[in-house]
C-alpha cells in the first residue's frame, strides 16, 4: 500500500534570529515552486534604532511590525491557496513572542487591545516548521553572517527569545507543527540535509513531530 503524500499549500517558516529561516525558506520555495513571502524586516525603520535602545524603541518597533504582517495576511486573504503554493519566513502568530518579551507592561497592554482586532481570520498555514537551535549556535550564526544593524544584540537577549520560542511553540497547537533540531543541519553546502527534510515534509504530519538528522522523525503530540 502506497504511502500517502502530503502536499501543503502554505507553508510557514519559523525561528530565532539568526536560525537560517529566511535561507531556508528560499530554498524551500524554489524547491516547491511556490511564491516567497518574507517578512519586511529591512523595510522596519525602528529595527536598527530598537537593536541600539530596546526599551525605548521597542513598542514602535514592534507595531510597525504587526501592521505590516497584517497588511501582508490581507492579501493573502483573497488568493485562492487551494490553488497556489505559499512559503512564508514567518508565522503571524508569533507575533506576540516578540509581544511578550520586548514590552513593557504597560505598553503590552496597549498591544493587547489592538493585536486581536488585526489577527481575525488570518489565514492559517497547512504546515509550520519550526527551525531550532542552541543559543550559542544562534549566535555563531549572527556572528559569522555580520549584519551591522545586530552587533548590539546581546547574548542575554538571544538567551531570553529562544527560551520565548521553545515555550511558545512547546504549547503550539494551531496547525501542524514540525520542529527541526539544526545545530548539526547546513541545508546551504551540504545538500543532503535538505532533499532529507524535503522528504520529511511530504509525509502526512499531523499534531506536532520532530526532527533531526540523526533522529528523524520522532513523535506526535
Amino acid at each position: 500500500m502506497s504511502q500517502e503524500i502530503f502536499e501543503p499549500k502554505y507553508i510557514a517558516v519559523e525561528g530565532v534570529i539568526g536560525v537560517g529561516k529566511t535561507t531556508f525558506s528560499k530554498m524551500l520555495a524554489e524547491c516547491l515552486e511556490a511564491e516567497l513571502l518574507q517578512e519586511e524586516v529591512f523595510e522596519n525603520p525602528f529595527l536598527v534604532d530598537f537593536y541600539k535602545n530596546q526599551k525605548r524603541f521597542a513598542f514602535s518597533c514592534q507595531m510597525y511590525f504587526l501592521i505590516s504582517r497584517f497588511q501582508q495576511q490581507q492579501q493573502l486573504m483573497i488568493r485562492d491557496l487551494f490553488a497556489e503554493k505559499i512559503v512564508a519566513d514567518y508565522l503571524f502568530a508569533k507575533d506576540q513572542i516578540f509581544a511578550s518579551v520586548n514590552l513593557s507592561d504597560r505598553e503590552l497592554t496597549l498591544y493587547n487591545k489592538v493585536a486581536p482586532t488585526l489577527t481575525q481570520n488570518i489565514p492559517q498555514p497547512d504546515l509550520v516548521i519550526y527551525l531550532q537551535a542552541s543559543t550559542h549556535t544562534l549566535l555563531k550564526r549572527i556572528n559569522k553572517r555580520n549584519f551591522s544593524f545586530e552587533k548590539p544584540i546581546s547574548n542575554d537577549y538571544i538567551e531570553v527569545l529562544n527560551k520565548a520560542y521553545d515555550y511558545f511553540f512547546f504549547n503550539y497547537n494551531e496547525t501542524p507543527l514540525l520542529v527541526v533540531k539544526t545545530d548539526e543541519i547546513d541545508f546551504v553546502h551540504n545538500p543532503e540535509h535538505f532533499d532529507d527534510l524535503i522528504e520529511q515534509i511530504s509525509k502526512p504530519i499531523s499534531g506536532k513531530k520532530y526532527y533531526s538528522p540523526s533522529g528523524h522523525l520522532a513523535g506526535n503530540n
